[in-house]
């Protein structure tokens, strides 16, 4: 199936952690496709002497995961190693200037950049071939930095709406696209050179290969953006880090709003970041997903309302999908697919917003599943796309 395996691969990886008034989640899901290229970071108090500082990232490895794997392991020392992001002392002394954070991200990209290509030329005798997106935050107990290169995104919720996003780096963009026009390329079917969908990545070193350009100056460059956000300890709820396998089936909004809603009805933030990838998948992602949930002081709590509602939904949920399998006709028992195409042409109300019902696939799989032991296993992988 070329790319694309038969079934998708629904183990999740999870972690969580908390401290610095900051508590995250994070899972990733190797979905359909043949290989699993995702990454992250997640670290608590960085060091020389930044200990109430942060750092959180997600790589969207391509052509092979080498290198979104060597930047989730060296990529945040390279940053906070040079002496830009030091301010030039070389040491812990004294916290970083907004612009020497900004300046030591830049610099740390750049050097990492770098050292993989030798690193790899030395090992292989030639560039490694694969590449990475990468998207952050590092965040002080006054800034959030948002760390862009790429096309996976990161945004702030703050009071109740989408506060910031990151700007996606795809090649059509007219500055993007100027840079790559002027180091010798072209953009066709909004790829560089016809081949990768993005104009920013680290690795892909044979986009990087044009003689007297600099490194930022290449098809494909791999400078960060960097945005600095004051903090407001009020507003500030939560921060999402994804892939583009997440947002290529979920705008912002929407996934900022399902967010919120789950966040009401449950404080275990794996919960709701496997509830996320799932509802990607059924919703017809076919790519890897990863996603980093952030959440501060003034985050949504769980309140009793939200709980008595949901519970309420899957109850409703799951007599509809009896009452469905009792109108069996002459053809025997319907098949999922049936039945999610029956709820989908219904107005059900409470389901979650953004998520909808693709949200509730595994409420409505696991009592379709009971009901019906003798199922079609060859429904139960079906992308909520094949039903309606």
């Amino acid at each position: 199936m070329g790319a694309f395996l038969d079934k998708p691969k629904m183990e999740k990886h999870n972690a969580h952690g908390e401290g610095n008034s900051l508590c995250y989640g994070l899972s990733s899901m190797q979905g359909w496709r043949v290989e699993m290229e995702d990454a992250h970071t997640a670290v608590i108090g960085l060091p020389n002497g930044l200990d109430p500082w942060s750092f959180f990232a997600v790589y969207d490895g391509h052509a092979g995961s080498q290198v979104a794997r060597y930047c989730c392991e060296h990529l945040l020392e390279h940053i906070t190693s040079n002496p830009d992001f030091q301010g030039g002392g070389g040491g812990p002394a004294v916290e970083p200037s907004v612009d020497g954070v900004k300046s030591g991200i830049r610099t740390g990209f750049l050097q990492i950049d770098d050292h993989m290509r030798q690193i790899s030329e030395k090992k292989h005798g030639g560039a490694d071939r694969s590449g990475s997106t990468a998207v952050g935050v590092m965040i002080s107990p006054r800034h959030i930095y948002f760390i862009n290169c790429g096309d996976s995104r990161g945004l702030l919720s703050r009071g109740g709406a989408v506060h910031f996003f990151t700007q996606d780096h795809k090649p059509n963009n007219p500055l993007e696209k100027e840079r790559i026009q002027n180091a010798g390329g072209s953009v066709m079917i909004q790829r560089v050179n016809g081949s990768l969908a993005v104009s920013r990545a680290l690795g892909d070193f044979d986009y990087k290969c044009v003689h007297g350009k600099g490194p930022t100056e290449q098809l494909v460059s791999p400078e960060p953006e960097v945005y600095a956000i004051e903090r407001s300890e009020v507003e500030d709820e939560f921060i999402v880090l994804a892939c583009d396998g997440i947002w290529d089936v979920m705008a912002n909004e929407e996934l900022c709003d399902f967010v919120r809603s789950r966040l009401e009805v449950t404080d275990d933030l794996e919960r709701v970041c496997n509830e996320i990838v799932d509802t990607c998948l059924y919703k017809g992602s076919r790519d890897n997903m990863s996603v980093v949930l952030v959440c501060f002081v003034s985050a949504p709590k769980v309140s009793p309302e939200a709980v008595k509602r949901e519970a309420e939904l899957d109850k409703y949920l799951e007599s509809r999908v009896e009452e469905i399998l009792k109108r069996q006709g002459d053809e025997g028992v319907p098949d999922l697919v049936h039945v999610m195409r029956t709820l989908a042409s219904e107005s059900i109300p409470n389901l979650p917003p953004g998520g909808e019902l693709a949200s509730k696939r595994s409420v409505i799989e696991a009592v379709y599943n009971k009901l019906n032991p003798y199922r079609n296993e060859d429904t139960d992988s079906a992308s909520t796309d094949d039903m309606w």
